[in-house]
């Protein structure tokens, strides 16, 4: 069983100071690679899919989150407002609010919908101190979120979608989801002034959506009540540690609350204004509890695309050292991480490498004949190649995101 606190500090990938402050750790160099690659990779796949990216404020004005419904719903887990001048900010507790003012921005026709706005952006949980640990509850948070405006007619086809675009990213990085679970709200949906929006038809309507959605989908699935968001009912892609902790990872949302408030609207092929639907998606969450869960699922071992180091050059002498380097150097100007290791004798270097994807040996008879022998991280030995063969095939593993380590020819 792994534990991504004590793993992800012996592995070098985050750490916490208290001067910083509880629930806002730092990411290490290594770290720092993993969260990119992550972050990189989501934004590809986000503009495969049509997407477009953008990138907003993590403040906004007291008023955006009065409008958005978060200051009577969700002021208990917002930090308290900043005065500046005559106005009020607040550190964002989601980015929702500040994509609807940038669909706001201008009009729309209902030959752009549906219009997909993506973003990897920072926001802000005013989380107790008890409750905080890692990466999985902490109070600065990056999210991968997304929403997409679009027709009623639209919404079911684009939740649907993001279902998809979520079980191929849970795919190419090695996780899996533990179950599915429609949210549902508990009481005080038809009073005011409760935890969720006071609108029995808007919940009623959003759910039957989801159900679609997830019927459509062809996943098992169970509902929860107490669990929506404050405006609406969601689907909760799970997530499961080796300790049985369940956790959300991913979520779709139809929205029909934000729309209204923002008066957002379309014009339609009548040439009238029409209201659109909101639809709220997070491929992988929170970047902090996606990096916590894959290093818990690998145990450090992430996948060879993911890895911090991919490559690892071992030389068996002072004498093969030079070959060594130029092989790393080689490998980093095809966009390959690579490392020389030279402290310590061979087989203590080969454990300390033991969680990177590839070790390229080289020893004096490799050396001579421009070989190297080459160690797979599962235990697997290839025959000596040439350093260009061998480059060659690593990226071609890297470049396939998948999980096998390696494919002959």
């Amino acid at each position: 069983m792994y534990d991504h606190r004590r793993l992800g500090r012996e592995l070098g990938l985050f750490d916490t100071d208290p001067l910083m402050g509880a629930g806002l750790p730092y990411w290490l160099p290594d770290g720092a690679v993993v969260r990119h690659q992550l972050e990189e990779y989501v934004r590809e796949l986000e503009s495969a899919a049509g997407y477009r990216h953008v990138y907003s404020p993590v403040l906004g004005k007291r008023e955006l989150y009065e409008i958005s419904g978060h200051w009577s719903h969700y002021s208990d887990d917002m930090f308290p407002p900043m005065q500046l001048g005559a106005e009020e900010v607040v550190l964002r507790p989601s980015l929702c609010p500040h994509h609807a003012l940038i669909y706001r921005s201008r009009s729309h026709s209902y030959r752009e919908l549906p219009l997909r706005i993506a973003e990897v952006g920072g926001m802000y949980r005013s989380e107790l101190s008890g409750v905080l640990g890692g990466l999985t509850r902490v109070r600065a948070i990056q999210l991968n979120d997304a929403h997409i405006f679009c027709t009623l007619d639209q919404a079911v086809e684009e939740a649907r979608a993001a279902l998809a675009l979520i079980a191929r990213a849970y795919a190419d990085l090695g996780i899996r989801a533990s179950r599915y679970r429609l949210s549902l709200p508990g009481d005080g949906v038809s009073g005011g002034g409760g935890k969720y929006v006071a609108d029995p038809a808007l919940w009623s309507r959003a759910t039957a959506m989801l159900r679609e959605v997830l019927d459509a989908s062809g996943v098992a699935y169970e509902a929860a009540e107490g669990e929506a968001a404050f405006y609406g009912p969601k689907i909760d892609v799970q997530i499961e540690d080796a300790a049985g902790r369940e956790a959300t990872l991913s979520t779709v949302q139809i929205d029909f609350h934000q729309p209204e408030r923002f008066d957002l609207h379309y014009i339609g092929p009548d040439g009238a204004k029409h209201r659109p639907v909101m639809v709220h998606r997070s491929v992988i969450g929170s970047v902090e509890r996606a990096v916590a869960h894959l290093v818990e699922e690998h145990g450090g071992a992430f996948p060879a695309w993911l890895a911090p180091v991919q490559l690892v050059v071992l030389p068996v002498s002072e004498a093969q050292e030079q070959h060594a380097y130029d092989l790393a150097e080689r490998a980093r100007a095809q966009g390959l991480r690579a490392e020389v290791a030279v402290e310590g004798n061979l087989g203590a270097r080969i454990r300390a490498a033991r969680l990177v994807p590839y070790q390229a040996v080289i020893g004096e008879r490799e050396a001579d004949a421009d070989l190297v022998a080459v160690r797979l991280r599962d235990g697997r030995r290839v025959d000596p190649l040439s350093p260009a063969d061998l480059l060659h095939r690593v990226a071609a593993r890297v470049g396939a995101r998948g999980a096998e380590l390696w494919a002959d020819g």
